[in-house]
């Protein structure tokens, strides 16, 4: 078993040298102050003579073969500490020579990197004293925007690999570092003051805890991935709890919802075996663009002349849940909260505003006093059961307060945390969706607080499949919420297309359904059967294989064939992009014997550029 322990950095003291400064932290004159080390089966405890102890903890996961791994810095000394680095992990000596990252950025999430550590000048330097340092991470309040927080290491000569996923919902970081040897010493936690201008001061007698992180070993890049999702433990309201379909209203009104198109809507769907319908954003304020708007959650009397409850009661008619849209984080500045200049987070004294936001303060209690009245009060009074909370920028670096700019931002995205809990509280049994423009807080201490996630915001590009089985790997598909956008000039193709890439999470819909054929809904129909027929594999089952061989997101070549098994039933997702082939032939050049699967039930036909099937087997 592979243990963790740790490292941090204490403001003053003495960085290591060697060519390291302004790469890395590890390794300073403050780990020399830790003189006496004790190691029992799951813990490392080092303690200072002065009364400073660092305990870093290795816990076998309750959910999966995964480790849960924490540390935790105490000052029992008489006097204020500074920290500046601290690690939630540390792992030394680890025998690889390539590395895995899984990239993201807006409507491009899940991409992986496989990169050869001495493709990267990652080779230890002839003395063995120089430091090589790979470095990556996040820097903001959108934790998933250019990496994820993941990391996994391979030896390609023993074929194992070990890989960690990092809880961190602001600014992170993962280093690799080589000295001596051909071993990599691996670690990450909170961005440092280097990466993310993090310091943090510990008073005497406090205790602080570095958010955690998950270990898995195994004997493929799929194998430990799976071991890392089904270690989190998302707190799925009760409500949720059969894979429900959503449908949610925004690729049919554009930010322009009204009472009439709604119930228009609700018609058309009830009775389908749909869920929850969901109203999106446009509902609030009379005076125009929904997105100018934000942070003005007064109702739009124009679109909604009797209040939010007749749309509600309506929608309750059909047997349905009704959601609601919210971006409760910030105001635009065309909404009269804009100026509530007190109660944002500041950043040099000034109100922080990027793009066309600024971003309340959650620490503030006039702020909490406000996000209860608007938000959480408007889902009560008006029979609300499921809520997306949307989030579309970031605060970058850090913001004013006690600590470093790092900490102070991290503070703020905690409040953010304890918002949706104080909402789940309140109204027992709701449904929350995070959305941050799709995927940018697919991260598991956001994942593990709410019920859904927004795969991406790729609703109708020609990527959606390979984003989300790419997202296989970090999130757990029964929390990732995938719209399938209908449109009436939609072929036989691209309907299988848009229903079978749903297949690999929770199932949305969207878009003008209905202005749909008989024919068309058929087809729908029938892929939301299957859908209900294949969800326990999606929910609980093991995706063994995600074979693709497209390179651009843009303009997709080839083909994906995605594998997920569980109690010895096989549920196969194959979509041909562009210059494509059959599935037999695909199968067959990626060493898939399909010959061996009894075939129990298929939907969809792939048979030519641009569609997509699925198999259910044994």
């Amino acid at each position: 078993m592979i243990k963790n322990t740790a490292e941090i950095k204490i403001l003053g003291d003495t960085y290591a040298g060697f060519y390291s400064c302004g790469l890395t932290m590890l390794g300073s004159d403050t780990m020399f102050r830790f003189e006496d080390r004790q190691e029992t089966e799951d813990t490392n405890e080092l303690r200072s003579k002065d009364g400073l102890v660092i305990l870093a903890k290795t816990k076998k996961s309750p959910h999966s073969d995964a480790y849960e791994l924490t540390t935790s810095f105490t000052n029992g000394s008489e006097a204020d500490v500074t920290l500046e680095m601290m690690t939630s992990f540390l792992l030394p000596n680890i025998k690889a020579d390539k590395i895995h990252r899984i990239l993201s950025f807006w409507s491009a999430e899940g991409r992986v990197k496989t990169d050869v550590l001495a493709d990267l000048n990652m080779e230890h330097a002839w003395n063995n004293n120089a430091y090589r340092v790979e470095k990556f991470g996040n820097v903001g309040s959108m934790p998933v925007r250019k990496y994820f927080p993941f990391i996994a290491l391979e030896d390609s000569e023993s074929g194992t690999f070990t890989a960690v996923q990092l809880y961190s919902p602001a600014s992170w970081q993962i280093e690799l570092v080589v000295r001596r040897g051909d071993v990599v010493t691996l670690a990450g936690g909170i961005a440092d003051r280097d990466f993310g201008q993090w310091t943090k001061k510990i008073l005497p007698g406090e205790t602080f805890t570095a958010p955690k992180a998950v270990l898995a070993t195994g004997n493929s890049l799929e194998e430990v991935c799976d071991e890392l999702v089904k270690a989190q433990h998302p707190d799925i309201s009760p409500v949720d709890d059969s894979m429900g379909i959503v449908f949610n209203e925004y690729c049919a009104t554009w930010g322009n919802p009204t009472i009439d198109n709604l119930k228009k809507v609700a018609d058309k769907i009830a009775g389908k075996g749909i869920q929850y319908l969901v109203m999106d954003s446009g509902w609030y304020s009379d005076c125009g663009d929904w997105w100018d708007y934000r942070g003005d959650w007064s109702i739009n009397k124009k679109r909604f002349p009797n209040g939010l409850k007749e749309l509600t009661d309506y929608i309750r008619s059909k047997g349905m849940i009704p959601g609601i849209w919210f971006e409760p984080e910030v105001a635009s500045p065309k909404a009269a909260e804009f100026n509530e200049t007190e109660h944002f987070v500041k950043k040099d004294g000034k109100p922080l505003t990027v793009g066309c936001v600024r971003f309340w303060d959650t620490e503030d209690p006039w702020v909490k006093d406000f996000l209860y009245n608007n938000v959480i009060k408007l889902l009560k009074d008006n029979n609300f059961g499921y809520v997306k909370i949307d989030y579309n920028d970031t605060m970058g670096v850090g913001c004013d307060g006690p600590d470093g700019p790092g900490e102070n931002l991290r503070k703020k995205v905690l409040g953010t945390q304890e918002f949706l809990q104080r909402m789940k509280k309140e109204i027992p049994g709701l449904v929350i969706e995070n959305c941050s423009s799709g995927g940018h807080r697919l991260e598991p201490s956001f994942m593990e607080i709410v019920s859904q996630s927004s795969f991406s915001d790729a609703h109708e590009i020609k990527s959606l499949p390979i984003i989300a089985a790419n997202l296989h790997r970090v999130i757990r598909p029964e929390q990732s919420q995938i719209w399938a956008v209908l449109r009436a000039k939609d072929d036989d193709a691209r309907l299988f297309y848009s229903m079978c890439g749903t297949f690999f999470g929770r199932m949305g819909m969207s878009g003008d359904i209905y202005d749909l054929s008989d024919h068309q809904w058929q087809l729908v129909d029938e892929g939301m059967a299957f859908y209900h027929e294949i969800a326990p594999i999606i929910k609980d089952g093991y995706t063994s294989r995600i074979l693709c061989t497209a390179r651009y997101y843009n303009e997709p070549k080839g083909c994906q064939l995605v594998e997920r098994t569980l109690a010895g039933k096989t549920l196969f997702v194959f979509h041909r992009f562009a210059d494509s082939c059959t599935f037999e032939d695909f199968a067959k050049e990626q060493g898939v014997d399909i010959s061996k699967y009894k075939i129990l039930k298929t939907y969809g036909k792939a048979d030519r550029d641009f569609s997509a099937c699925a198999i259910l087997a044994e």
